[in-house]
């Protein structure tokens, strides 16, 4: 799978033109839902790099991640006269980037797309590593393939224009990665001196920080956008580094899966009742694996009660009773990750301590369940 490059940007007009102009089109389409055709869409429209363009928009909310919503983007391309020689720019939060991938890698059996999602979720987890698809059946991203975007183009500018619980949503992906955060942050090397200096003037050492405790320890109550931009950056590195090294998930890359079999199962039972953002289902499954970590794999119990009081405090729980563990099981079965009858996770060691293909007993589970639900 090739590659797809990663822009942090300080100029978006310039980056646009950029990556627009290292992609063959004969013809250029942004898909947008309905939300950011509203409030993003006028950030980038007169930029000359995407003049002309074919605005295709679908229904905002991870509710339209769907066959009719893919198949109205497909008979928007036809109509419009896309090739495979065409542009799609997704610009959008995670669903967008998602569904948007999928339509431009099978239309004409492929062409080629750039993302620039325009939420902390999007920016973590979606739209970086070539994951694309829809829900279906009721499943979470049950029908996709692994194809990569040309570009990525992260902006924190559009995170200033989010509500606080998208941004907590987002910031639950970035929990995961310090969690399994393996190597030593190094900074981009052209802004390495400056950043340096900034952080040397706020009391701090690069290469001393501890991810982990740093997302621990940001108040989400009162955003520091300049620290959250420059965590996030750390971020989409670790998600960067295990795509590269296992673009398909054959192995490391099951990494990135840490809380999201348990949070797969809690969002797909949310959407039977109230639907939950990603993240926060995430968060949750969080709980659930590291409790898991903890009796299996030997994670620290006070890490692991740290991380959860943060996710506690931050994001509630979704209440669950008793009997809504079967339903929850059931749900896990299908996940994409299992090997035959058995329901796989990844568990940790330690932060960084990546036990991937592990599996747990139903009663396991369940007491993980009860652990959530009952609290610590």
């Amino acid at each position: 799978m090739e590659k797809q490059k990663v822009i942090i940007s300080t100029k978006l007009e310039t980056e646009v033109a950029t990556a627009v102009g290292e992609c063959e089109r004969d013809r250029i389409f942004i898909l947008v839902d309905e939300t950011t055709e509203r409030l993003c869409l006028p950030l980038i429209a007169g930029f000359d790099s995407v003049r002309g363009a074919e605005v295709i928009t679908i229904g905002a909310t991870d509710e339209n991640k769907t066959l009719e919503s893919l198949t109205h983007v497909w008979s928007c391309l036809q109509k419009g006269g896309a090739t495979r020689h065409s542009l799609m720019i997704n610009l959008g939060g995670g669903m967008v980037t998602d569904l948007g991938g999928f339509a431009a890698s099978t239309f004409k059996r492929g062409m080629n797309y750039i993302n620039i999602p325009t939420t902390l979720l999007a920016m973590v987890d979606a739209s970086v590593g070539g994951k694309t698809g829809i829900n279906f059946g009721g499943l979470k991203n049950e029908i996709g393939v692994f194809s990569t975007a040309k570009s990525v183009i992260l902006d924190t500018t559009f995170l200033k224009t989010m509500d606080h619980e998208n941004i907590c949503s987002g910031y639950a992906e970035m929990l995961k990665h310090g969690l399994i955060q393996r190597e030593a942050i190094e900074e981009r090397g052209e802004r390495r001196e400056e950043r340096q200096e900034a952080l040397e003037e706020r009391g701090e050492r690069r290469e001393e920080r501890d991810m982990w405790a740093e997302l621990l320890n940001f108040d989400l109550d009162v955003i520091d956008y300049y620290q959250l931009g420059r965590m996030l950056e750390d971020s989409v590195k670790v998600k960067e580094r295990i795509v590269e090294e296992d673009p398909t998930e054959k192995g490391i890359r099951k990494a990135l899966n840490l809380g999201h079999t348990v949070g797969h199962a809690f969002e797909a039972l949310a959407l039977k009742r109230k639907p939950i953002l990603h993240g926060y289902a995430v968060a949750y499954g969080l709980i659930c694996e590291l409790y898991l970590s903890t009796i299996k794999t030997g994670f620290p119990v006070e890490k692991m009660r740290q991380t959860v009081r943060f996710i506690t405090e931050n994001y509630g729980r979704m209440p669950i009773t008793c009997d809504d563990y079967p339903t929850l099981l059931e749900l896990m079965t299908h996940d994409k990750k299992n090997v035959g009858s058995d329901i796989n996770f990844t568990l940790l060691g330690d932060i960084g301590d990546i036990r991937i293909n592990q599996t747990a007993t139903k009663e396991e589970i369940e007491e993980a369940l009860d652990f959530y639900r009952e609290g610590f």
